[in-house]
């Protein structure tokens, strides 16, 4: 969305600098907070974080066609820019334009946030809607504040829906986006141990994630799945729906796709698991509260495909892979295990790395997968990682453990068997994707 001067000094708290007498507050730009994609009449906004201060590229910015900008810095006057803005705090004018957008536009916003399976969620609910609605959505994984920004700032303006979402590592993030984003429709997909180490207990993170209910509108709706801690911890007096994977009835997973029935209804979603129809509930109970009739409902869940490292399936020299190593918890990585080896024939080998931010517990969070695997047989094992070892040491079946990933692909490419199909699965900051780029080359 575009904005001029006037609109701008309306919107958020600021003082202008400097202004020439060339520049005309009625002329429409756009604000850029990134020199590299800043554009010819540009506003930079310079945000300024830990590591990093955009101020630096104030200069840069002008010299590449900015015709003004954004400081927190009093002392920093470019007379070559048209005006210069100063706001207290660059991040929080970010915000507030954002809401200022989301306000005028006015769209139903949808804002999801789990320990696992939110951004799955978001991408269901984006197909679902888009069956009935003109729909936008946060652009990949861009659930944090800057994210929150660019989605509004970039939504249509004809946009009838927004899907947000929201991600957090400690407290009070999520409330943060939530005043933001004010939602009519709020989701959590689960709460897990995911981030556990930053927030320091399952407690923290429950109580970190109902925080998407701090700006929920009193005549919106919260949508759940139910459990002890979300309805301990969810401080909303407006209308709930806490459902649960029980009400799905005729549960069919094949290596493709699950059906499932929900309230009369049959849905299909072309990927394999029980946890993506507990996601599918969600999808369908934001849907039905805004009128998507339920044949459109199916539609949008046929749709969905999932985005990055989450069950691709690749073939290489003969072997499978089926690469779900985005990310991985303990949640989500039993998830994963129960249904991979449920609907996949042998051989089939598993290639398991470090669960990530587990904190204290990270060495028995670990030990818990291998004894969770150890009712199974005649599978092989590959672990990667100094925490996935533990995994190996606590399982019955045969395991072999791997440094890195390299060791782990010259092993595949020189004695796993053709027609067998393997499963990758560990936390992003392993790299499981060079696996597969290392055994096509080998």
């Amino acid at each position: 969305m575009q904005f001029n001067l006037k609109e701008i000094i309306g919107a958020i708290e600021c003082e202008i600098l400097y202004k020439n007498d060339l520049a005309n507050d009625e002329i429409l730009f756009d604000i850029s907070t990134d020199t590299r994609k800043l554009k010819q009449g540009d506003v930079y906004l310079p945000l300024r974080g830990e590591n990093f201060d955009g101020h630096n590229f104030i200069d840069k910015a002008i010299a590449s066609g900015a015709r003004g900008y954004f400081t927190q810095d009093k002392f920093k006057i470019n007379k070559e820019a048209d005006f210069v803005i100063y706001v207290k705090n660059a991040l929080v004018a970010y915000l507030k334009l954002a809401n200022y957008i989301r306000t005028k536009i006015n769209p139903i916003v949808v804002a999801i946030t789990g320990s696992c399976g939110k951004t799955t969620t978001k991408e269901m609910l984006y197909r679902v809607f888009s069956t009935q609605y003109r729909t936008y959505k946060t652009f990949l994984n861009h659930n944090n504040e800057i994210g929150l920004c660019e989605t509004f700032f970039n939504m249509p303006i004809n946009c009838e829906v927004v899907i947000i979402e929201m991600g957090m590592r400690n407290l009070g993030e999520i409330e943060l986006l939530s005043n933001y984003a004010n939602p009519d429709i709020g989701i959590i997909s689960n709460i897990g141990s995911a981030h556990v180490e930053r927030l320091g207990t399952l407690k923290n993170i429950a109580i970190a994630k109902c925080e998407i209910v701090a700006n929920l509108k009193k005549e919106g709706l919260f949508i759940g799945v139910e459990g002890d801690s979300l309805k301990e911890n969810l401080n909303y007096e407006g209308k709930k729906i806490f459902t649960k994977l029980e009400d799905a009835k005729n549960i069919k997973i094949s290596v493709d796709s699950t059906s499932f029935e929900y309230k009369g209804e049959i849905y299909e979603i072309t990927q394999p698991g029980e946890y993506n129809v507990s996601n599918a509930i969600l999808v369908i109970e934001a849907g039905l509260s805004k009128g998507i009739n339920p044949e459109n409902i199916k539609k949008g869940l046929l749709g969905y495909k999932p985005i990055e490292k989450r069950w691709e399936k690749t073939q290489i020299k003969g072997l499978t892979f089926v690469n779900d190593s985005y990310n991985a918890n303990p949640e989500s990585m039993n998830a994963v295990l129960k249904t991979f080896l449920a609907i996949y024939p042998k051989p089939i080998t598993l290639v398991l790395g470090d669960m990530g931010e587990l904190g204290k517990d990270e060495i028995m969070y670990h030990k818990q997968v291998g004894e969770f695997l150890s009712q199974y047989s005649d599978i092989t094992l590959l672990t990667v990682g100094t925490l996935a070892r533990h995994i190996a040491r606590n399982t019955t079946l045969e395991s072999i453990e791997f440094e890195n990933n390299e060791q782990c692909a010259k092993y595949i490419v020189e004695n796993i068997k053709k027609d067998t199909t393997i499963l990758l699965k560990a936390s992003r900051s392993m790299k499981f994707e060079q696996i597969i780029e290392m055994v096509e080359k080998l």
